[in-house]
């Protein structure tokens, strides 16, 4: 069985018909075909950064990128450090 995709504005509705609406979490969950666990998931999201909630693929969070872009950093970092400790153990080799 394959995995279902829902697109942000299904899942904002969704989040909009529980708390706009009024509609129990369970009723809409069933009307929708959810898992309840999911649709609260959805809610927590929703009210976490309602701005950045649901980015979808290639649309990450600020906080997201930041995070990638120090990764990156960090990896270069290690890269040159090592180059260097190469280097380092081998000029103290030639001296001797």
């Amino acid at each position: 069985m394959q995995r279902r995709k829902f697109s942000r504005e299904f899942k904002l509705e969704a989040v909009r018909l529980v708390k706009d609406r009024g509609v129990a979490v369970t009723q809409a969950a069933r009307d929708l075909d959810l898992h309840e666990n999911v649709l609260r998931k959805w809610i927590r999201e929703t009210s976490v950064d309602p701005q950045h909630a649901f980015p979808g693929h290639g649309q990450m969070k600020p906080e997201q990128l930041e995070i990638d872009r120090l990764r990156k950093e960090v990896a270069k970092l290690k890269a040159e450090r090592d180059i260097l400790k190469k280097a380092a153990a081998y000029f103290a080799r030639e001296v001797t």
